[in-house]
Order: C-alpha cells, then sequence, then structure tokens
C-alpha cells in the first residue's frame, strides 16, 4: 500500500447556523484513507457520516460552518474556490449518492447522463469517444446489453440496475477518491450483494481509494479494510475490520455488534442499544454516549471499560 494517504482529514468539523442557533453535527474528526483502500465510516442515522461526506466534496449548504483542513494530495479542499473544487469534483474524486431516483435526471436518457461528466471534464473529446467511453463504462459496472441500457431513462430500469448507472457516471473520468453514502441501502440482498462485489473489484483492479458509508455492520464486514465507528458526530472508535469484529472497545461499538444479527445467533440473543442518539444541540456533558451506556450496562449486567 501507498504510505502517502490519498485523503486526510484533520481537525474537521462541520455545524449548520439557523437563525442564532449553530449546531455542530461533525466535531474534530481525524482519518486517512491511502490508495486502493475501503474506509468504512458506520454508525446510527444522525451520528455525521454523511455530513462528513458533503463535507469533504464540498457540496454542504450555504449555512454551513467548516472548519479544520482536508487535504487531497497536497491540496486542502476547504481553502480551494468553487471553480478548482468543481474542476476535481467528478474528475479527481467522485460521489456514489444514497438514492439514484433522485440524482439521475428523469428526462434524460442513461447516455446523455454520462455523457454529460464527460464532456464537462473531457472537453476536447469528440462526440464518438464519449459514446466509446459510456458503453464501456456501462460494461464496467457489468450491465447487460449496454448499448440498449445507455439509451432507456431512468424509471425503465430495476434499482439495482439505476445504482449501476450511478457508479458508472462516478467512475466516468477514473477517479481516485470514490465515496459511497449508503450505496445498497434501498436494494434488495441479492443486488446489495452484487453492487458490493462490483465497488470491491473497481477498487482492487483500479488502486481507487473509497470512503464507503453505511449503518450495516454486515456490509463492512465483507468490503473495509479499515472501520470509523461515528457517534453524535465523533469517531468513537478506528480499527481494522478484523480488530473490530473480534476486539471492540467502546461500549457503543460493542452495542452494535450485539444488535447485528450472525448465522449463529437467533433473535433471543440480539439486544438493542436502549434509548436513543442525542439532539446534537444538546449533547450531554462528558461522553455522549453515556446515557445510553447506563442502560446498556444495566441490561447487560456489565461495566464497560471506558
Amino acid at each position: 500500500m501507498n504510505h502517502n494517504p490519498l485523503l486526510s482529514v484533520r481537525h474537521l468539523s462541520t455545524a449548520f447556523q439557523t437563525g442564532k442557533q449553530k449546531t455542530t453535527v461533525v466535531n474534530d474528526i481525524s482519518f486517512d484513507v491511502f490508495p486502493g483502500e475501503i474506509v468504512a465510516i458506520v454508525g446510527e442515522s444522525g451520528s455525521g457520516k454523511s455530513v462528513t461526506s458533503l463535507s469533504i466534496m464540498g457540496l454542504l449548504k450555504k449555512n454551513a460552518l467548516t472548519s479544520g483542513s482536508v487535504y487531497y494530495g497536497h491540496s486542502d479542499l476547504l481553502t480551494l474556490t468553487g471553480k478548482q473544487r468543481r474542476a476535481l469534483r467528478g474528475n479527481e474524486m467522485s460521489m456514489i449518492f444514497q438514492e439514484p431516483m433522485s440524482s439521475l435526471n428523469p428526462m434524460l436518457r442513461i447516455r446523455s447522463q454520462i455523457a454529460e461528466v464527460l464532456k464537462i471534464h473531457k472537453p476536447n473529446w469528440k462526440k464518438d469517444q464519449v459514446n466509446q467511453k459510456t458503453i464501456s463504462l456501462l460494461e464496467q459496472v457489468d450491465i447487460p446489453n449496454p448499448k440498449e441500457t445507455a439509451s432507456r431513462f431512468p424509471h425503465q430500469l430495476s434499482g439495482g440496475m439505476r445504482q449501476r448507472v450511478m457508479i458508472a457516471i462516478a467512475l466516468a473520468c477514473d477517479p481516485k477518491l470514490l465515496i459511497a453514502d449508503e450505496p445498497t441501502t434501498a436494494l434488495d440482498v441479492t443486488t446489495q450483494a452484487q453492487i458490493l462485489s462490483l465497488i470491491k473489484k473497481l477498487n482492487e483492479q483500479n488502486g481507487t481509494g473509497v470512503v464507503f458509508i453505511t449503518h450495516d455492520l454486515s456490509v463492512v464486514a465483507g468490503i473495509a479494510d479499515r472501520v470509523l465507528v461515528m457517534y453524535a458526530g465523533r469517531i468513537i472508535e478506528q480499527a481494522t475490520v478484523f480488530n473490530l469484529f473480534n476486539q471492540p472497545q467502546h461500549p457503543y461499538t460493542i452495542g452494535l455488534m450485539k444488535a447485528m444479527p450472525t448465522l449463529e445467533t437467533d433473535s433471543k440473543s440480539l439486544t438493542a442499544i436502549s434509548g436513543n442518539a442525542p439532539n446534537l444541540a444538546r449533547l450531554p456533558t462528558g461522553c455522549s454516549f453515556h446515557p445510553r451506556c447506563l442502560g446498556q450496562q444495566k441490561h447487560a449486567q456489565q461495566k464497560f471499560p471506558c
């Protein structure tokens, strides 16, 4: 593995200003992604996973306040102009969004939507080159009958096919960094496995660094090299996928493991984490997991080391 990180996030914080109130949703997080590595970010809804990815990509709303640094190579993305960020987005770094139907234009054929990215970042390419690359991308993401699929509209494709098209668009310019935000959430188990296998294959073939965001630990086990566990806007644990599943350290991570079904467990042995994630505008003092940790200890009749 290359010893120089492809992406280096340091002390990243993101808050949203609403009137006089400022709510911090990503709080002082740091991590690296190396070429050819898949780093998973896991946690419940509202833990800050998606805002982290949007902060990296520069896709936040105007009321967002971001501090820290996000180095891609030698460039701090947070200091670049909008034009400079757009030159990187879709070219050097790309993102697969959670719901393809909200990202794909229902009025345009698949061919046009892939070609749009190529025309922006490859302005000197001729029409034949764009068309050839479009078909090649659809083949690369294992879409059968790529020429026929290219002429269809999004609503004429299945959920799995639409997600493959989204991946094709993200890969159009052979990016070095790929961020996948819950790319399999709305898919059935069989299609989910196919998409995960595809991302893993592309990662291995192209040496692409991947940030994979999910709430599903079973997905993490099969695809990630390293795992970041987020809770209430903070990274509370980082480990290799092997160490995380064999020796989880934080009570929240232990709770997530106990709530994950496996082939060896039945429904009676699963234990949900008590309580709910905290309101980010009114976090408890000390460890933000403390109120739920007490309930978890009581239920499990054990004391967790903090």
